[in-house]
């Protein structure tokens, strides 16, 4: 029985010097080796090793995972600027860090200061957008692991470099996994959360249309968790009207309808009903501008995007009429049928005329005053046109109805009058 029980141990201390024979082989091969040939390490390593857990994986390399982590974190510290086969190497370095059970290759990780390199390779103008997915990956990794994770995210001035590189990335992939990033440091994390919400509000106004749908979807999303809706929310959220970007348009209608219900609603409403009737200045003033001193000025595009804008605004406020009398009622008191009315008579774009006219038609059933204010504007024979086919009755109108109609709408629709 002891003899057995000494050869067992023979045995076992043979297997293990053999397992550190092993690692020290591999371990040797790692530091004397040049880039190819890391490279090709790092191709197996991925290969082999992808998905397993803390145990298989210091199992795999004889107990000594975190000898080995320590040098792929050590070669990342070195290269990350100038991107010596960053990509397998962030990826390798993930498989550690979403292992089960290897919450300790996490603490190894963010020891060497881990979160602040992964941000700085978003900033970093020349490295390519795979790589930087890659950076966005492992901190999702990160920040999935809990709230005090997600709260050294922020802390980082993660929030600001992730709204920078969602604004400026050419990757459509990327810019969705910095969505899901964003969205997961927005949630359980009180901390920062408005922070978070601030930072998608200031993605809005960028020139990327993805970018933009992502921010108001998330914000869509957050307003829920945030409760209260910032102020500063209001001019980018309208301006995101003008986008030619037909998804971008609807998911900003989407986080307005979400915004019905906070405190926003006055200024948003008014804000709307203010777009639906700017076309005949701006036009004017590009008019003015163009024989001015700047003859160069971009006036045709301007005041294109102005009747986006309006045709847009259109849209939205029968939608959010449709779904609340009440805010049907204040749109009333804020003159939203003038506006309405304006966009319809707009003869240089014909979804201002076919969107204002769908939201006035449900104003005039809607209410009665309306109706007879409409009747006197438009005139009994197209008044009959505009009843008996919204979408279509205004390619009737000739220029100088149009002209009529825009400029009577004060003569019936004093101040006041729709009390």
């Amino acid at each position: 029985m002891l003899q057995d029980a000494k050869a067992e141990e023979i045995m076992t201390s043979v297997k293990e010097q053999e397992a550190i024979r092993k690692l020290m082989v591999f371990l040797q091969e790692w530091d004397s080796a040049h880039k190819v040939a890391r490279i090709h390490i790092l191709d197996n390593f991925i290969k082999s090793n992808d998905g397993k857990t803390e145990p298989e994986l210091e199992l795999e390399l004889s107990q000594g995972a975190s000898l080995f982590l320590a040098r792929l974190t050590a070669w990342l510290r070195i290269t990350y600027t100038y991107s010596t086969c960053l990509n397998k190497l962030l990826k390798s370095i993930g498989i550690f860090l979403s292992a089960a059970s290897g919450h300790r290759y996490l603490i190894e990780f963010l020891e060497i200061r881990g979160v602040v390199i992964l941000l700085e390779i978003l900033g970093l103008n020349h490295l390519k957008e795979e790589d930087k997915r890659e950076a966005v990956k492992l901190l999702q990794l990160i920040a999935g692991t809990g709230r005090m994770y997600k709260e050294l995210i922020c802390e980082s001035y993660g929030v600001q470099s992730l709204a920078e590189f969602l604004a400026t990335s050419n990757s459509a992939e990327a810019q969705e996994d910095v969505q899901v990033l964003l969205d997961s440091l927005g949630r359980g994390n009180p901390k920062y959360q408005n922070q978070v919400y601030k930072g998608l509000v200031a993605v809005l106004p960028c020139a990327s249309p993805r970018a933009q749908q992502l921010a108001l979807q998330t914000l869509r999303v957050m307003q829920d968790v945030v409760g209260e809706a910032s102020p500063v929310l209001v001019e980018p959220v309208l301006g995101a009207l003008c986008s030619v970007h037909l998804e971008v348009q609807y998911e900003a209608i989407q986080l307005l309808r979400a915004l019905m219900a906070s405190e926003l609603r006055p200024a948003l409403l008014k804000g709307l009903v203010v777009l639906l009737a700017p076309a005949r200045r701006k036009a004017l003033t590009c008019e003015e501008t163009t024989k001015g001193k700047n003859p160069t000025a971009l006036c045709p595009r301007e005041t294109m995007l102005v009747y986006i804008q309006q045709a847009a605004a259109a849209r939205a406020v029968g939608v959010l009429a449709k779904e609340s009398a009440e805010v049907a009622e204040e749109l009333v008191q804020l003159k939203v049928v003038h506006g309405l009315l304006v966009a319809a008579g707009n003869l240089d774009h014909v979804a201002s005329q076919r969107h204002a006219s769908i939201s006035l038609e449900y104003f005039v059933r809607m209410f009665p005053f309306v109706e007879g204010c409409v009747k006197k504007a438009l005139g009994h024979i197209m008044f009959q046109h505009f009843m008996d086919n919204p979408e279509t009755w205004y390619t009737k109108m000739d220029p100088v109805q149009a002209e009529e109609l825009v400029s009577s709408i004060g003569k019936f629709y004093p101040a006041g009058s729709q009390n």
